[in-house]
């Protein structure tokens, strides 16, 4: 490139871009961004995570090693990504205490919040989304949600909404790294303008009626300003993010697989956009979740719907069948892990600051059991390279994990959901 003067005698802005030939990239985190009087938290590059979901779930027998701690056998799925190993702990005999209702209980998975058929359900914030609310406003998207297939999502407001996922690849390519028009940049700050408006007018009418309310009543609108508040200065980013250029990346536009069979394509097609997004900085905060829908995966050996192998009754050839599908599901699922260990960021790597979790609602697919869930979480900064094993019977709260990964984050919290503390075993490297 020509004509790109850049000094680093000192450091450089967070939102610094390349400039030449009248294109503009922008910059991955460097240590060049860093001022040289900033305190240890704030020079370390910024803190992500990324979870993948699948609706299924994972064979057990084929993921979880009969032997605790660190020096375990590697079952048929780690052998799959047994380079990986030393980056990522896995974890069995936990689950969300209070949930069950098989299938249904999808929208638990990183909200943890109780779930039954048999009571009134309002869910409440899933993890990707309490982080983003609180640090999103770093980056152009403050998270994104993604599935493959569908707009079903484990992603959920504070108000229990879930929120619809993005599942056309080349939406969210285009969404992430293709320039708008000065013409849809208008439209954009037009309508953010108008949603500032309503703000204000909703804020006004806030301040006549707080006059009349007693104490209690005023301290609820106090919070009620600061979210308005909150809004409008998230709003106020989101116009001065419409006017920035987006990053130029090298991979060419994808096209949507239309083939709902295609599950694992579909998959890799996403990830391999989620790994630029994460390392352009467009996010730092992003869900993944595969349906159980589609026919036949095209894989040798593989001769039925994967929904129906899910449901094998212990049968053999379809236990067969499935482990040939999950071994594929969990092998790209580590490719993504393992180009995350391969990028290069500060005095280490991205997947250094990126805690990665594959899970699901049910441990057990076959019986819609939502106990013993699959867990393989990896990355962050945290020991990894065991088996922590728990009670498969009295299982042990999953959302403790959840908890060790928002103070990792940087919160300082002491709960999520039904979390009792944070995980056992799982200490910070």
């Amino acid at each position: 490139m020509k004509n790109v003067y850049f000094s680093f005698s000192q450091s450089l802005s967070r939102r610094s871009f390349l400039k030449g030939a009248g294109a503009a990239m922008a910059l991955p985190w460097l240590e060049a961004m860093t001022p040289a009087f900033a305190s240890s938290l704030a020079s370390q590059p910024p803190r992500r995570f990324v979870s993948v979901s699948l609706a299924l779930g994972l064979h057990a027998p084929n993921l979880n090693p009969l032997e605790t701690g660190r020096n375990y056998t590697p079952t048929p799925y780690l052998r799959a990504i047994e380079d990986l190993l030393g980056d990522l702990t896995v974890v069995s005999g936990s689950s969300h205490p209070g949930v069950s209702g098989g299938h249904n209980a999808e929208g638990s998975i990183l909200s943890a919040a109780p779930y039954s058929r048999n009571a009134a359900f309002k869910n409440t914030i899933s993890l990707d989304q309490y982080m983003a609310q609180r640090l999103g406003h770093h980056t152009r998207f403050p998270s994104l949600v993604l599935n493959t297939s569908s707009n079903n999502s484990p992603s959920y407001t504070e108000t229990g909404s879930m929120i619809p996922a993005e599942f056309s690849p080349s939406k969210l390519f285009a969404k992430l790294f293709v320039a708008d028009s000065p013409n849809q940049q208008n439209q954009q700050v037009k309508r953010l303008k108008q949603g500032q408006s309503i703000m204000d007018i909703v804020a006004g009418d806030a301040k006549k009626l707080q006059k009349r309310l007693g104490a209690g009543d005023q301290e609820k609108m106090d919070q009620y300003f600061t979210s308005v508040r909150n809004f409008e200065k998230r709003l106020d980013a989101s116009e001065e993010w419409v006017r920035k250029p987006k990053p130029k990346v090298a991979m060419k536009p994808p096209v949507d697989i239309n083939d709902n069979d295609e599950v694992i394509r579909r998959k890799q097609l996403m990830l391999d956009i989620m790994l630029l997004a994460l390392q352009t900085d467009s996010t730092r905060f992003m869900t993944l979740h595969l349906n159980g829908n589609g026919g036949t995966i095209p894989l040798e050996g593989v001769e039925e719907g994967y929904h129906n192998l899910s449901h094998h009754g212990l049968d053999e050839d379809k236990i067969d069948q499935l482990t040939r599908v999950e071994t594929a599901l969990v092998k790209t699922w580590g490719g993504f892990v393992r180009k995350l260990k391969e990028t290069q960021e500060g005095n280490g790597t991205l997947l250094d600051q990126t805690n990665v979790l594959l899970t699901s609602n049910l441990g057990n697919a076959s019986a819609h059991d939502t106990k013993n869930m699959p867990v393989l979480f990896a990355g962050g900064g945290f020991r990894h390279g065991q088996h922590l094993a728990f009670d498969r019977n009295d299982n042990y709260p999953l959302p403790n994990l959840y908890l060790s990964a928002l103070q990792r984050q940087g919160f300082e919290t002491d709960t999520f959901a039904t979390s009792t503390g944070t995980m056992t075993g799982l200490e910070m490297a």
